[in-house]
């Protein structure tokens, strides 16, 4: 393709120069995870290719050596490119290619550019772009849900049971369709937020799990063609090793190289988490509206002024980013689910967005739980006296009548007690429908939150 210039200081080389030129789309690279990802491979694979004797020992060892710098993040200056570009990801696999050849280069004494280590001879030995790239968004993904996203969801599902058990004393009402229901504990409310998250870490596992199947070992289309029997399996050995999750090569390399249906499938389970977190956060702001006008069942922590025109004003801003949060891993999900249709015969070719989208996802979900859990949940507050009224007040009091009184009777006091402005409690006594002691039994808020009692209708 002729001659291009290619800066004197820089670790990447032609091929990594002309892809810059192609693809001036956007501001978006591949993240440190996915860099990592792919020293990570490169560097198993020099240690694997000497020890099968495919590579001289001395650049072996410099290729391993080169390619332990990326993992650790010395070179990211050197990863330039977009990530709208060729969708097999072959202008990344090359800019790593070089980067590492150069470097090691380097370390023998070479020069850069000399080719004393070859990008695609010694680099990119038993490989290809095509089994590359999609096992390098597997080990990132799994990677990063391990020493990211799981503790992060480990510590707000701490501090969600922390408060189910602190609140648990509270009643306070239930809502349904957004009208009074009947009571709850505050801390049962919590205690399902809990749960949420509880099945969210087992989602994650979930993603982990279906992404420990990858392509490395199926070269261009699936076949194997110039990668030793052996070369797989014994790199996936070395990486599981690395990043403590195990991976084992794909079972039919058609299928992980023409389809990424277990991308499709991981990012489904992290929309699930984000749903979760965006049905928690609302619920805070809602519980914490007010202060004086609103709900105001919680008090949120104070973390800055919410206002630019109103003093003293405090927003739900924690929650309000982690709302945010899951609306872009939802969004990060419909990209990732329209590249996984773009399988054509033996290759996928939107791998690069959707391993920005992916890996985004993962990223975002942890660092919102993380601070979600650290700056609003462990510090939020219960006005229990606010929760006490509200349940006096509400209608829905008049369901644990209709079992005794009938449903048509209980209505009609709640519609009573609507009327004039009283308590349920009020009608029912001044109308004498049960004796007092038994009003007071059925009327007992804390009785509501647990089953049994008079079977009946229970309302919707």
């Amino acid at each position: 393709m002729g001659e291009l210039a290619v800066p004197a200081d820089a670790y990447y080389g032609v091929q990594t120069a002309r892809a810059i030129q192609n693809f001036p789309i956007s501001d978006l690279r591949f993240p440190r995870a996915f860099l990592r990802a792919m020293g990570l491979i490169k560097w198993a694979a020099a240690k694997v290719n000497g020890e099968l004797s495919l590579l001289d020992p001395k650049l072996a060892d410099a290729v391993m050596a080169a390619a332990r710098e990326v993992m650790d993040g010395r070179w990211d200056r050197e990863f330039p490119l977009d990530i709208f570009q060729t969708g097999s990801g072959t202008s990344t696999n090359m800019n790593t290619n070089e980067v590492i050849a150069n470097r090691a280069a380097e370390l023998l004494g070479g020069a850069r550019g000399s080719k004393v280590v070859h990008p695609n001879d010694h680099v990119n030995l038993g490989q290809s772009s095509n089994d590359v790239i999609p096992t390098a968004i597997h080990v990132a993904a799994v990677d990063l849900i391990e020493r990211k996203l799981i503790p992060a969801l480990r510590r707000l599902h701490g501090a969600l049971l922390q408060k189910a058990r602190e609140f648990d004393g509270i009643v306070k009402i239930g809502r349904t369709h957004l009208q009074d229901a009947t009571p709850v504990r505050l801390g049962q409310e919590f205690g399902g937020y809990a749960r949420q998250i509880e099945l969210g870490v087992e989602r994650a596992r979930h993603a982990q799990a279906v992404l420990s199947e990858v392509a490395l070992g199926g070269t261009a289309v699936g076949t194997g063609l110039n990668a030793h029997p052996e070369f797989a399996r014994r790199v996936l050995a070395v990486v599981s090793q690395e990043v403590g999750c195990p991976l084992r090569e794909a079972v039919n390399h058609f299928e992980a190289q023409s389809a990424q249906d277990s991308v499709v499938q991981a990012s489904g389970d992290l929309r699930t988490i984000a749903v979760s977190l965006m049905k928690i956060a609302n619920d805070v702001r809602w519980l914490g509206s007010g202060p004086r006008c609103g709900l105001g069942e919680l008090l949120l922590p104070e973390t800055q002024p919410g206002s630019s025109i109103m003093p003293g004003k405090v927003n739900p801003v924690i929650a309000e980013s982690v709302t945010m949060v899951a609306a872009q891993v939802i969004g990060n999900d419909v990209t990732i689910t329209v590249g996984g249709q773009s399988g054509n015969f033996e290759l996928l070719v939107m791998l690069p967005v959707m391993a920005y989208n992916l890996l985004q996802s993962i990223e975002l979900l942890a660092t919102a739980s993380e601070n979600f859990a650290g700056r609003c949940v462990e510090g939020l507050k219960a006005d229990a006296e606010r929760c006490r009224q509200s349940i006096e007040q509400s209608l829905a009091m008049c369901t644990a009548l209709a079992p005794e009184i009938g449903y048509d009777a209980a209505a009609r006091i709640a519609k009573e007690a609507f009327r004039t402005g009283r308590t349920v409690r009020e009608v029912a006594r001044a109308e004498k429908v049960l004796p007092e002691d038994r009003l007071a039994a059925l009327l007992d808020p804390w009785r509501m939150t647990e089953p049994g009692g008079p079977v009946g209708s229970a309302g919707g």
